[in-house]
């Protein structure tokens, strides 16, 4: 599955920031409170940010896994330096 640069980026940011923080929000203030279920939803909460960070994975996985370029494509950038040296 490949998602655009953006989607990346808030995906990521979720996955990274947002859900461990509500995770630990909600089993932090559960506890204290003594909320019903604290402990269910943190636990779904962590859950999706797993599957967040699967879908990530892959995405970024696809996106490294290109053709390899031509070392002679890669000598035009030597080359010209080079040349502009001389």
């Amino acid at each position: 599955m490949k998602v655009s640069n953006r989607t990346y980026d808030i995906l990521k940011w979720v996955a990274l920031v947002v859900i461990p923080a509500s995770a630990t929000l909600v089993l932090t203030v559960g506890k204290i409170w003594g909320l019903p279920y604290y402990d269910n939803i943190g636990a779904t909460i962590s859950a999706i940010g797993l599957f967040i960070a699967a879908i990530i994975g892959v995405s970024s996985k696809d996106f490294y896994e290109v053709e390899p370029m031509d070392v002679e494509e890669l000598n035009y950038i030597e080359d010209g330096e080079e040349n502009e040296q001389n």
